[in-house]
C-alpha cells in the first residue's frame, strides 16, 4: 500500500469516525480493514484511494466475488467505501464519487436464528438454582445477573460488558444502555432479572471488587506478569485508561472487567446452541409472539431503523397462526372459536398451549417465572 498517498487519509477518517460520528473502536478498525483491503487491490492496478475510479470499484466486488467472498460481505465493503468516498466529497479532496450508480450484492435475505422460550427457560433456571445455593459464589451470582440480563433487556454484549453500576436504575426496574454510536437508551427490566441483579450486587460484586482492590494496592514489583488467554484480556474497545477509573457492573476473579469474548464463553457453557446475540433474536421474537408492537421492540433494542425489527415478524408463526385462524374464513376454526377474538398477547397455539406473559410498559415479555414459583405476575 502506497503509504505517502492512502495512510495520511486512512488516519483522517478514522479520526472522522471516532469523534464525528461517535462510532465504536471495533466497527473502525473493520471499516479500516476494509479500506486497507481496497487499497491493496488499487496498488496491485497502480492506484490509489484518492484518484479510484467506478472501474476500480466494480473490479474490485468481481475480485471479491471470484475469491469466494460471499454477497453480504461484499455488500458491507462497498458500504464502507461508501462512507468514504461521501466524506472525500464533503472535505472537497476529490470532485466524484467513484461509488456512484453501483449496485450493491445481492445477498439472500437470513432470519435471525432464535431460541425457543422452553431452552431460555431451562438455561435461565439452571444458572439461577447454581445463584440460589446457600454456598454459591461470586461467580455463579454474577453468570445468573448476565443471563437474565442478556434476555430481559435484549441488550448487545458490547452492551453488556460496557455498563457500569451507575448504569443500573433497579428501584425503577430500568437500565441505562450507551448502544452503537453512543446512542443512549433506557432499558426496563423485568422482576426476575432485577432480583439476579441484586443479589450479584449485595453478595457477588463486593467480593471480586475485593479482589480488585488488593491488586492495585499490591506493590508493583510483587506483580508477575502472567501471559493471559485471549478471553481475559482486557476488551480493546475500551480506552486503556477507562479500565481502572470507570467502576464497571460485571467483574472477573481477577477484578477486571469482563470482555465479550468471555461473555460469549459463559453463554455457550450454558447452552451450546446459544449465543449472546441469539439471546437478544430471542428476546424480541418472544416479545412479538407475545403481542408486542414493533415500535415498542425498536425502541427496546436500540434499532435505529424500524426495518430492522420488522424481520422478528417473520418469526412470531405463534401469533400469525392465531391471527390466521381467527380472521380468514376458511381457516379450520372450532364452534367454541367463532365468538372469542384471540386477545393480543396470548399464544394460542395448539402445540404449546397459553403461556403466562408478563406486562412492562406498553409491551407484553415473555415470563420469567423464578425456580419453584407459578401463576402471572404484573410489573
Amino acid at each position: 500500500m502506497d503509504s505517502s498517498g492512502n495512510l495520511p487519509l486512512l488516519t483522517g477518517y478514522q479520526a472522522y469516525l471516532r469523534v464525528e460520528k461517535g462510532l465504536r473502536p471495533l466497527t473502525c478498525e473493520a471499516y479500516d480493514s476494509d479500506l486497507k483491503t481496497f487499497a491493496e487491490f488499487l496498488e496491485s492496478r497502480h492506484g490509489v484511494l484518492l484518484t479510484a475510479a467506478q472501474q476500480d470499484v466494480s473490479a474490485f466486488l468481481e475480485h471479491l466475488r471470484e475469491h469466494g467472498i460471499d454477497a453480504r460481505s461484499a455488500a458491507r465493503k462497498l458500504s464502507c467505501l461508501r462512507g468514504f468516498y461521501r466524506w472525500l466529497l464533503l472535505d472537497r479532496r476529490i470532485h466524484h464519487d467513484p461509488t456512484i450508480n453501483i449496485e450493491s450484492p445481492k445477498a439472500w435475505k437470513v432470519l435471525p436464528k432464535s431460541l425457543a422460550e422452553s431452552e431460555v427457560t431451562a438455561m435461565l433456571d439452571t444458572a439461577a438454582i447454581a445463584a440460589s445455593h446457600p454456598q454459591a459464589r461470586a461467580t455463579a451470582l454474577r453468570d445468573s445477573a448476565i443471563l437474565e440480563l442478556l434476555y430481559a433487556g435484549g441488550l448487545r454484549v458490547s452492551e453488556i460488558t460496557a455498563l457500569s453500576t451507575g448504569d443500573l436504575q433497579l428501584d425503577a426496574g430500568r437500565v441505562h444502555v450507551r448502544g452503537k454510536g453512543d446512542k443512549e437508551r433506557i432499558v426496563p427490566l423485568g422482576r426476575t432479572a432485577i432480583d439476579a441483579l441484586e443479589a450479584y450486587l449485595r453478595e457477588g460484586r463486593p467480593h471480586l471488587e475485593r479482589i480488585s482492590s488488593a491488586r492495585k494496592s499490591r506493590p508493583t514489583g510483587a506483580r508477575i506478569a502472567i501471559a493471559q488467554p485471549a478471553r481475559m484480556r482486557p476488551d480493546v474497545s475500551r480506552p486503556r485508561e477507562s479500565l481502572k477509573e470507570k467502576n464497571w457492573l460485571f467483574l472477573s476473579l481477577r477484578g477486571m472487567p469482563l470482555t465479550r469474548q468471555w461473555v460469549w464463553q459463559l453463554v455457550k457453557t450454558a447452552n451450546p446452541d446459544a449465543s449472546p446475540h441469539r439471546l437478544r433474536h430471542s428476546c424480541a421474537t418472544h416479545m412479538v409472539e407475545h403481542g408486542a408492537d414493533l415500535r415498542s421492540v425498536q425502541l427496546l433494542l436500540g434499532h435505529a431503523d424500524i426495518s430492522t425489527t420488522q424481520v422478528y415478524t417473520h418469526l412470531a408463526l405463534g401469533r400469525l397462526k392465531a391471527v390466521h385462524r381467527q380472521h380468514h374464513p376458511r381457516a379450520a376454526r372450532r364452534p367454541e372459536q367463532q365468538d372469542s377474538p384471540v386477545p393480543m398477547g396470548a399464544d394460542v397455539d395448539a402445540r404449546r398451549g397459553p403461556q403466562a406473559v408478563t406486562r412492562m410498559g406498553p409491551q407484553l415479555v415473555p415470563r420469567r417465572t423464578p425456580a419453584g414459583g407459578s401463576g402471572p405476575e404484573t410489573q
